[in-house]
C-alpha cells in the first residue's frame, strides 16, 4: 500500500535593506526557514552569490538532507539485519556546476559515512549502504548520482 506524507515549510525573506531588489547588490539574501514545531533555520545564499557565511544555504541543506536521510535509512537497515551500530558520522561532499546562463545543477554527492559497530558481520554492515541508498527518500528523488564511500569500524578495535 502506498502512503502519502505531506510536509509544509515556510521561507520568509529578511533581506530588504531599504530599496528591495533595485539591483543585484541592493539586497541581502538572508531568510528564515520554518516548519511548525521546529526551531527556525537562518538561511541565505552561498557566499559566491552574496550570501551570509554564517547561515545555511540551499546547497548545504540539500547535501545535509541526503546525508541525514542516508544515515536514517542505514540505521533502519542495520537494526533489521542484526548489525548493532554504536556510532555514525559523515563528512559529505558535493559538486554543483554553475552554467553560463546563470543556472546550475548538482553533478554528484558523495557520502563518507564512518560507522562503528559492536555486533554483526562487518561485510554485511558495509553492504547495507547500498540498501540504505535505495531506500533513502531524498536520494531516490534527485537526478544526480549519490555515491557512498563508507568505512566500517569495530567498536573494540583501536584506531
Amino acid at each position: 500500500m502506498d502512503i502519502d506524507h505531506h510536509y509544509a515549510v515556510g521561507v520568509e525573506w529578511e533581506g530588504n535593506l531599504g530599496s528591495g531588489t533595485l539591483d543585484y547588490k541592493s539586497y541581502s539574501r538572508d531568510n528564515i526557514v520554518t516548519a511548525e514545531g521546529n526551531p527556525s533555520i537562518g538561511g541565505s545564499s552561498d557566499t559566491a552569490f552574496r550570501g551570509s557565511p554564517e547561515r545555511w544555504n540551499p546547497e548545504e541543506l540539500m547535501v545535509a538532507a541526503l546525508a541525514q536521510c542516508h544515515m536514517l535509512s542505514y540505521l533502519h537497515a542495520a537494526a533489521t539485519n542484526g548489525v548493532v551500530v554504536t556510532a555514525y558520522s559523515d563528512a559529505a561532499t558535493a559538486t554543483m556546476r554553475q552554467t553560463n546562463d546563470g543556472g546550475g545543477h548538482f553533478t554528484s554527492v558523495t557520502l563518507h559515512p564512518v560507522v562503528t559497530i559492536s555486533a554483526g558481520d562487518p561485510a554485511l554492515a558495509l553492504s547495507l549502504h547500498a540498501e540504505a541508498g535505495a531506500k533513502c527518500f531524498i536520494a531516490q528523488s534527485v537526478n544526480f548520482p549519490v555515491h557512498h564511500e563508507p568505512t566500517i569500524l569495530l567498536e573494540d578495535d583501536p584506531l
